[in-house]
């Protein structure tokens, strides 16, 4: 089963997605749009950023726990991770963000 993104609408009215991995874990989670067709483009930029390794931060939290970000050319963050117990695991993350995005179903959970 591949990865698929789920494309909901906040308590906010605002609109915001996950990419899960085949497993249904969370491994990308997206900022609030104010509409739904700009939560689309979000999906459709992270499907186009995901395969190039020069796009992801590799980051440490405050709390010195490694997580990551994908930023689109316009270096705008465009999907944020968990935060990861090691730096393997958070590679592990960024590697599953690769394989699953780009052909990631979309579920619209919106209605």
């Amino acid at each position: 089963m591949a990865g698929k993104f789920e494309l909901k609408v906040a308590k906010s009215g605002q609109f915001h997605f996950n990419l899960l991995a085949s497993n249904g874990q969370v491994i990308l989670q997206s900022e609030m749009y104010e509409s739904k067709a700009s939560a689309q483009n979000g999906i459709a930029s992270i499907q186009k950023n995901a395969a190039d390794d020069a796009r992801y931060e590799r980051l440490v939290s405050k709390s010195d726990k490694p997580y990551f970000v994908l930023k689109a050319a316009n270096h705008q963050i465009i999907g944020q991770s968990q935060l990861y117990e090691s730096v393997a695991s958070r590679d592990n993350g960024i590697e599953s963000v690769k394989k699953n995005a780009p052909e990631a179903t979309i579920v619209d959970l919106t209605a």
